[in-house]
């Protein structure tokens, strides 16, 4: 049996066009109220252990899902069947009492998630420990900054490791630190069987701590699958335009290409060369390489920018920029001009198979005007053949010096 079981759930709120429509409806009076969905037939099933990331734009839904989950918010269709302790980080200090000090809210936020007060006896000093905020935590909360707030209710959520852990982007607004320190214990559970449900706009932490995606759009599901796939997906949707589209197939590797753009730019060709110009497809750690992209113009434009990025197997990005931030931007083009973009880099990269995403657009991002936006747009592998044994994703190989003293 899955963890968490959700089928046909919908969620809709009345809408009522006169102030006093929901007077009459009370009073018999008929119906005055139209019904406004913002989930629609979400059917998800999600096992022991699964880590599942949650995406869409602000207003997709995602934020009522988890409440429906929770039992904060009830679904107005469907059913959600939980077999497991669910511990929950959505609003931020949503429980929290402003005049209350860390150390009490941290008690009764404790015992409304299920523990008993020898529980929480014993796992106090914990929790104190974890959220490092010193004498803070004997002070009202009213004086505690966001990243305090979210310091206490994450060591709280987390105290002990739940059946099913769901964070709602409240880690967002940390400082680096604690986002690490939390991302670590997240980690430490998932080891141990917890079931993540995680929403974020961070595509590197969903792509790091999820196994799986679900993309939200207007309170359906849209795609769920691969976390590279689903955010490759999204950024699509995100950046696309009047006419423009967006384009899915299956690559070569095995892995699911996505294009998106309006046209007015595309890519023609592209390839890795070495030192001696030759296309390749493996290249040595530290090897000095050459990524040459071809673009034809088809109406003339403003301006044209040329990007890309480097991702590791997994999707994150190992490096990107644009000429754009090299200050290389081409100016007033020509429909029919093409241009051949040659970037020369050393790959001071780990082990493993790499992507190459490229873009054409027209400012710092592809969000403004999206021409193309091309991911998996080349594949190649690094091998280590005259380096010293190393893990990681970059080479910086070290100088070490040992003195005896």
């Amino acid at each position: 049996m899955s963890y968490l079981s959700i089928n046909n759930i919908g969620k809709a709120y009345k809408r009522y066009a006169r102030k006093y429509g929901r007077l009459a409806e009370w009073l018999g009076l008929g119906v005055h109220h139209e019904l406004r969905w913002v989930l629609q037939n979400i059917t998800l099933d999600v096992n022991q252990g699964e880590s599942v990331g949650i995406v869409g734009v602000n207003g997709a839904g995602k934020s009522t899902l988890l409440k429906i989950i929770t039992g904060t918010t009830r679904p107005t269709t469907g059913t959600v069947e939980i077999d497991g302790r669910i511990s929950a980080l959505l609003e931020l200090g949503m429980g929290f009492h402003p005049d209350f000090t860390g150390r009490q809210n941290a008690y009764m936020s404790a015992q409304l998630a299920g523990l008993k007060l020898s529980e929480i006896n014993g796992k106090i000093d914990e929790i104190e420990a974890f959220a490092e905020v010193g004498d803070y935590f004997n002070q009202p909360m009213r004086t505690y900054s966001t990243g305090m707030h979210v310091r206490v209710a994450f060591a709280v959520a987390t105290c002990m490791r739940p059946e099913i852990l769901i964070v709602d982007e409240a880690l967002s607004v940390g400082d680096a630190y604690f986002q690490h320190k939390s991302f670590s214990r997240i980690r430490e559970f998932r080891e141990e069987g917890t079931t993540l449900l995680f929403v974020s706009h961070d595509r590197g932490a969903i792509q790091s701590l999820c196994d799986r995606a679900i993309l939200l759009e207007d309170g359906i599901i849209i795609k769920d699958g691969n976390p590279e796939e689903v955010m490759d997906f999204y950024n699509a949707l995100i950046a696309e335009k009047e006419n423009s589209t967006v384009e899915v197939r299956q690559h070569e590797v095995g892995k699911v290409q996505t294009r998106s753009g309006t046209g007015e730019a595309v890519v023609e060709e592209i390839g890795l060369y070495n030192a001696k110009g030759e296309p390749v497809e493996f290249v040595t750690v530290g090897e000095p390489v050459e990524l040459r992209v071809k673009a034809g113009v088809l109406q003339s434009l403003e301006t044209l920018v040329f990007g890309y990025g480097i991702k590791d197997r997994l999707g994150q990005v190992m490096y990107g920029t644009n000429t754009w931030h090299t200050k290389q931007v081409i100016h007033n083009p020509q429909a029919g001009d093409e241009y051949l973009f040659t970037v020369s880099f050393s790959a001071n990269l780990g082990v493993g198979s790499y992507s190459v995403e490229v873009a054409l657009h027209d400012r710092d991002t592809h969000m403004t005007a999206n021409y193309e936006w091309l991911n998996l747009a080349l594949v190649f592998n690094v091998v280590n053949v005259n380096r010293i044994q190393f893990v990681g994703s970059n080479w910086m190989e070290p100088t070490i010096e040992i003195e005896s003293k």
